[in-house]
């Protein structure tokens, strides 16, 4: 595929409700989320492929948390791939972007010929959110299932949350003359959510969500059925850029549906890990354990999977015999 540099929209979700059949869902668009992510790794075609397609996934779920949530997202599988994991921190403020990072692991000498998915095997799909200090994090968990990373969140949100919901995605690496391949991504999400789902979205606007029973009713499932054709019809180009803006996407493919939009997110790549935290992290260990973690040149490293940050430090000033000893 050929497509411009950079779009106005690139690296954004925007939520949006269908007033007639009353369904809310998020358009998304990444691409320098995904240069972020992916150039910090030298990770196979295909294993990028996987982490492009679970990112998009995390920008569009993720969009639902509240400020400072933190929301994950992860694949363990008995495959090539044995796992993929993914965080979404929830901007700070109101008008700050939300940051996402990713990475994988896997085993190269069992990457097959197959498709990217086919480098996933048996396994399970997992969503935690984290609300914050003294609230007990949310977590579920369903089998591996489908033929994508997509129809695996689908059935982890039919099953573990009772929400019909459906992705349409489309990625790849894009080229054009004078600039570098990188990947893009593009996809939309349609949903019905009861109140006591935690992915309620936080937009403010007009129209109620549905309640469970409404889930069941047999117009509900009619507009359902309506809603997904309609999605269905979606071309490539018109969910990754550059010429339709997902505003326009939306009148495009749901006008009868009255869509209502509201403010943009914006998501961009960042990384939490620092010296301070690896610090932190270690201050638990003794003197004698941290001996047993010293290199031949008698040091400490640690190396962040997320964005491949290297720490080095002297053992002498971590566990907490030197916190101990700091403070005498």
């Amino acid at each position: 595929m050929t497509l411009a540099s950079k779009i106005a929209w690139d690296d954004t979700v925007l939520p949006f409700q269908l007033d007639a059949p009353d369904m809310r869902g998020r358009v998304a668009r990444l691409d320098g989320v995904l240069d972020g992510i992916l150039k910090q790794h030298d990770y196979p075609q295909k294993v990028e492929a996987l982490v492009a397609e679970m990112a998009l996934l995390t920008a569009l779920i993720g969009q639902t948390v509240k400020l400072q949530w933190k929301l994950s997202l992860q694949v363990q599988s008995k495959g090539p791939v044995r796992m993929i994991a993914t965080d979404y921190y929830a901007p700070e403020k109101e008008g700050e972007p939300a940051r996402i990072r990713a990475y994988a692991s896997f085993d190269a000498d069992r990457l097959t010929d197959g498709d990217p998915f086919d480098q996933v095997g048996d396994g399970y799909f997992a969503i935690m959110i984290d609300q914050g200090e003294g609230m007990k994090p949310y977590q579920g968990i369903t089998p591996l299932a489908g033929a994508s990373l997509a129809a695996c969140a689908e059935s982890y949100f039919a099953q573990s949350e009772q929400l019909p919901t459906t992705f349409k995605l489309e990625f790849g690496l894009s080229s054009e003359p004078g600039v570098d391949a990188h990947w893009r991504a593009g996809g939309v999400m349609l949903q019905h959510m009861p109140k006591a789902s935690p992915f309620v979205a936080n937009e403010e606007g007009s129209g109620d969500v549905l309640s469970p029973t409404d889930l069941v009713s047999d117009d509900e499932e009619e507009n359902w059925s309506r809603v997904n054709i309609l999605l269905d019809t979606v071309e490539e180009l018109e969910l990754i850029g550059p010429s339709v803006a997902p505003n326009d996407l939306l009148v495009r493919l749901f006008h009868e549906e009255q869509p209502r939009v509201y403010d943009a997110q914006m998501v961009k790549f960042g990384c939490t890990c620092s010296e301070e935290r690896v610090r932190q992290s270690l201050s638990i260990y003794s003197a004698r354990d941290l001996e047993k973690m010293t290199n031949e040149a008698g040091r400490v490293t640690a190396d962040c999977q997320f964005c491949s940050s290297h720490y080095d430090m002297d053992p002498k000033t971590l566990g907490f015999d030197a916190d101990k000893n700091a403070g005498a």
